[in-house]
């Protein structure tokens, strides 16, 4: 509790100095914490006070800022757009290049345009090639700053380069062999370095067998790889093997992050990350999903019209249409939840089609089949009337089994014909869950009807 109290008590001694313009102090100050600190408190800041911190920090200052926060603020493009453009620019050249990358792929085009134009030319160059890439490619997300060296060197020149480019590097844990043509032939850890004969040469040393990801290759299968080989980077090359760049643990972190968002939007039909959006922008992305849910509700509700004769000989029955959709539904929403994850994970999709279906049809039948005598016993003695139990039993174990038959097959035919998974979304299976209870539900209660009836 002193701790968080200290943090406030800092924060306001801060925001003091801020707005009081004490520039050396606060910079003192505001400079001796982290940088994602600094981060967390530029972002609490109104415009005025933001326009006194761009006088105050440096450029490059600013830019180590925003390499830790560039990724958790949507609305960071926005701020760019309020400082002076050569300060922008100045701070666009401090970044790494992927992070810089993502700021100006946000910015309106003729706004990025105009940041590139007033760049150096070679760094303008490089950030334009990456902006080309596809978006949630290797690509896309890959940096520039890397250290490389060629195999025909010795340990102490490679140690040489490497204490030259270090301070400019993004990470230097792995060091990458290159031929003259820029061929990526090897790798060699920083450690390995340290501890080799310094007259030892490069290529009596490297690693040959080097993991790498094509510059095309999706973001997920990469993080699929960093996360299967515990690396920290990875290097990425072309089609011909040169090296481009490499991607980092701390990106993969932000693109496993990104997918997570983006399977449960999928999964809850709707955009969780738009914190900053006011309630009617909200509305506006809402509404489409729930309009044609709505519509696709109203096949339920003209179903159940259909059969409103058998409702009218055993009023009963309505009471329990709700029990069994919700339940279908629920069952339906979590088939489809497991079924999104295991074709994420997994890299054999024969054996997600069949054994993922075929499983979740086993887990339907048992778990239907439990729920199904379980709501058989309590009908039964609540309303004293079995066959009413047991036809609410069997409409349930069927309803849950075609349930889960429906979450787990619908995900897998979407990702066979290009889409993404997660779109088919817990909503649209609850609905199409209903759907199909309500049908299952009513055939079965006419075909016990006589003993239905005679029971009540």
């Amino acid at each position: 509790m002193t701790e968080v109290l200290n943090k406030e008590e800092q924060e306001k001694e801060l925001l003091s100095l801020l707005q009081s313009q004490e520039m050396e102090l606060f910079r003192e100050k505001f400079l001796d914490w982290h940088l994602y600190e600094q981060g967390q408190f530029y972002l609490s800041l109104d415009e005025k006070e933001r326009h006194l911190m761009y006088a105050y920090l440096s450029p490059k200052e600013m830019a180590d800022m925003l390499d830790v926060i560039e990724e958790d603020h949507e609305g960071l493009t926005d701020y760019i757009t309020e400082m002076s453009p050569n300060y922008v620019v100045a701070i666009l050249e401090s970044m790494y290049t992927d992070n810089a990358v993502d700021i100006l792929s946000q910015l309106e085009e003729d706004t990025a345009r105009k940041y590139l134009d007033r760049m150096k030319p070679e760094t303008s160059v490089n950030m334009k090639k990456l902006l080309h890439y596809e978006d949630k490619t290797a690509g896309s997300i890959m940096a520039t700053e890397y250290v490389s060296i060629v195999a025909n060197q010795t340990v102490r020149s490679a140690l040489t380069l490497l204490k030259k480019k270090a301070q400019e590097a993004e990470i230097i844990y792995y060091v990458y062999v290159v031929s003259l043509s820029n061929q990526l032939v090897g790798v060699i850890s920083l450690r390995d370095l340290i501890v080799s004969d310094d007259d030892m040469m490069i290529e009596d040393m490297m690693g040959e067998r080097v993991i790498s990801v094509s510059v095309n290759e999706d973001q997920e299968e990469v993080a699929k790889m960093i996360r299967d080989y515990d690396f920290l980077a990875i290097p990425v090359v072309d089609d011909n093997n040169h090296l481009l760049g490499i991607i980092t643990v701390d990106d993969i972190i932000d693109v496993i992050d990104d997918e997570a968002a983006s399977d449960y939007s999928g999964l809850a039909g709707v955009d969780v990350e738009a914190t900053t959006e006011s309630s009617f922008q909200a509305a506006l992305k809402r509404l489409p999903w729930l309009v044609t849910l709505l519509f696709l509700g109203m096949s339920t509700a003209s179903l159940i019209s259909h059969y409103e004769v058998l409702i009218s000989e055993a009023s009963i029955l309505a009471v329990f249409i709700s029990l069994i959709t919700g339940t279908a539904g629920n069952a339906g929403t979590q088939s489809l939840a497991v079924a999104v994850r295991k074709l994420a994970v997994s890299d054999d999709k024969e054996l997600n089609f069949f054994s993922l279906v075929m499983s979740e049809i086993l887990t339907g039948i048992i778990t239907g089949a439990v729920t199904g005598i379980v709501i058989f016993l309590v009908v039964g003695f609540w309303k004293q009337n079995f066959p009413l139990g047991l036809v609410i039993g069997i409409a349930m174990l069927c309803a849950i089994t075609i349930a889960n038959l429906a979450g787990s097959l619908i995900p897998i035919l979407m990702e066979k014909i290009g889409f993404d998974p997660a779109v088919a979304s817990g909503p649209f299976i609850t609905t199409l869950s209903d759907l199909t209870s309500v049908l299952i539900y009513f055939n079965i209660a006419g075909l016990f009807m006589p003993l239905i009836v005679g029971s009540v």
